[in-house]
């Protein structure tokens, strides 16, 4: 039995979420441009799709696609791209506008930007989160190269976004009634909802803290049991374990003791345990691997062995072949070594960008409610943190409270200066919540790219062995891999997407 990495992953994530609406979406499968105005020189040709038979193909310099309608309610954008070789780089501006037309007013909401190296399809998610209907601007700005743009869908924006908009608003609006100084006495309601608003944002970096530590919890559990880079097990594989018979056939009991030990990194041939295999093991093995079945089967070592008639023409008639087979088989073992530690180490990259994630927001819940007057104390954060709804409801109450009462008294001792600056800081606060939200959309964009890239490691093509036994079982395996797979990500999809 084989479980993926995958199937590890989606025994974390949390049960319980819907998934997002769609409002826009475009797989390029039509080449006449049913969706897009565009200037410069972009293409939908068949060739290097992400999915179904076409993507989009825009040429080195820039190129601007336009929706030619406008969309509402747009929340994240996603899309994948490609670099056409490992020098190729890319920038991509997302703007929004009331109007279609090149010398509307742009309003950018965010940049994607490709630096060279990679040269597989990569997710990218950025929040654009307009409520209103706007049009969608790609700004693609392509060096060294073509690029490849396939699978771009904007979600509805989330109710929860929506309200956070009109929030940002309510800020603005009493910082304008201030810079006025025209002694406009601000409504208690006004502060009120501030309040309410600013202690809100705890639910949204709770909700980000789960889904950190669940994607955390999954991944570290992935690479400790990693039952996809077991496939890279030299032992797993019918054809390695006929040369290890071979060569003990021919070998002396020192001998035999000595590739015991060599073998003992991959785990016991007579249980059937298979280990995880690093590429550092793989490296360390292969070479006096190969020098240690050399000599085995040179004459020089079978005649003093004391074997038997039989033993020693057995040698001397299948040595050469015995070696022969297992340097392809190890050169074969490499290319699946190879892949599976790429994915190894993307996963470890993604662990440790989730990481710095906890780390920071971790201090910006706390940093949020020092600024509402509460204590930094860790049973305050206990409460933030509840899984009872009532304690984290009461909490926002002492939030949104503390926030009203604070901003009421700069007001009522007429203290313009204060109160500036206290509103200043409340909306900084609530900036600095919303980019949290920017970096997770970044996180799930490198999870989507390891999902899609783990698919591609287990599909048939990718099957690198010659021997049909070995085939069969990388078949096998990969089989069972796929269904996982797809598992896993439905489950992500629902959880975080």
């Amino acid at each position: 039995m084989r479980n993926l990495i995958a199937l590890l992953l989606a025994a974390w994530l949390p049960g319980v979420s819907a998934q997002t609406a769609v409002v826009f979406s475009d797989g390029f499968e039509n080449s006449d441009g049913e969706r897009w105005r565009q200037l410069g020189d972009c293409r939908a040709l068949l060739g290097v799709p992400r999915s179904g038979e076409s993507a989009l193909r825009c040429k080195s310099g820039n190129s601007v696609l336009f929706s030619k309608d406008a969309i509402g309610e747009m929340g994240v954008l996603e899309l994948w791209v490609r670099p056409d070789s490992n020098i190729t780089a890319y920038r991509i501006h997302v703007l929004v506008s009331d109007m279609p037309s090149l010398n509307a007013l742009w309003q950018p909401v965010a940049l994607i930007e490709h630096s060279g190296g990679d040269v597989s399809y990569k997710a990218h998610r950025v929040s654009i989160d307009e409520p209103a209907k706007r049009y969608l601007r790609l700004d693609i700005d392509a060096v060294n190269g073509v690029v490849y743009i396939d699978d771009v869908l904007v979600e509805r924006i989330l109710l929860a976004t929506a309200l956070q908009k009109n929030e940002q608003r309510i800020v603005s609006g009493i910082l304008d009634k201030l810079r006025q100084d025209q002694n406009i006495a601000l409504q208690a309601e006004s502060f009120r909802t501030l309040g309410v608003n600013y202690a809100a944002q705890l639910d949204l970096q709770r909700q980000y803290l789960e889904y950190a530590n669940a994607l955390h919890s999954g991944i570290a559990l992935a690479l400790a049991s990693s039952e996809r880079n077991k496939m890279s097990n030299p032992m797993a594989y019918a054809s390695f374990r006929s040369i290890i018979n071979d060569a003990k056939r021919v070998t002396t009991p020192l001998q035999q003791a000595r590739l015991n030990s060599m073998l003992k990194p991959f785990g016991d041939l007579a249980t059937a345990t298979l280990n995880v295999v690093s590429a550092g093991a793989y490296s360390a093995f292969a070479e006096p691997f190969k020098s240690f079945l050399a000599s085995s089967f040179d004459k020089s070592n079978y005649s003093d062995a004391g074997l038997s008639r039989s033993d020693r023409k057995f040698a001397e008639q299948n040595g050469l072949k015995i070696y022969q087979d297992a340097e392809r088989f190890l050169a074969e073992l490499e290319k699946e070594l190879l892949q599976v530690a790429a994915l190894d180490a993307e996963l470890l990259n993604i662990q440790k960008s989730i990481d710095g994630f906890r780390r920071n927001l971790d201090k910006q819940l706390r940093d949020t409610l020092q600024h509402a007057s509460m204590a930094r104390s860790q049973e305050t954060i206990s409460r933030a943190l509840s899984k009872d709804e009532m304690v984290r409801q009461k909490l926002m109450e002492e939030v949104a409270g503390n926030i009203t009462l604070k901003a009421k008294s700069y007001l009522d001792e007429g203290n313009n200066t204060e109160l500036i600056r206290f509103v200043l800081k409340t909306s900084e606060q609530l900036d600095h919540t919303q980019s949290y939200k920017d970096q997770f959309n970044q996180i799930t964009s490198a999870m989507l790219t390891h999902y899609d890239r783990f698919e591609r490691s287990v599909s048939s093509s990718q099957n690198p062995f010659t021997d049909a036994a070995d085939k069969q079982i990388w078949e096998n395996h990969a089989q069972k891999a796929r269904s996982y797979l797809q598992q896993s990500k439905e489950s992500f999809n629902r959880a975080y997407l």
